[in-house]
């Protein structure tokens, strides 16, 4: 049976890897769901609720709320001052 691999027995280029996956999954997570509630629920396909819930399934969620949960022409309008 092997043994479990711990933090202090990754290379340097395997930490970096590990760190930089982290901060890309959640990078993307933070994003979709400040997406998903600025945007009015005419603005997404299907369920605000549902695609939060996707949001935290790792990388999978938030890609594809971005390729499938925004409806396609509406760009967020900013408040104009």
């Amino acid at each position: 049976m092997r043994r479990k691999v711990q933090w202090r027995d990754l290379t340097h280029v395997q930490r970096v890897a590990v760190l930089l996956a982290s901060m890309l999954q959640v990078a993307l997570t933070v994003t979709a769901l400040r997406d998903i509630h600025q945007r009015s629920a005419d603005e997404i396909n299907g369920s605000k609720w549902m695609w939060t819930a996707a949001a935290f399934i790792n990388f999978v969620g938030p890609t594809s709320y971005f390729m499938f949960g925004r409806k396609q022409g509406q760009a967020m309008n900013p408040a104009i001052e």
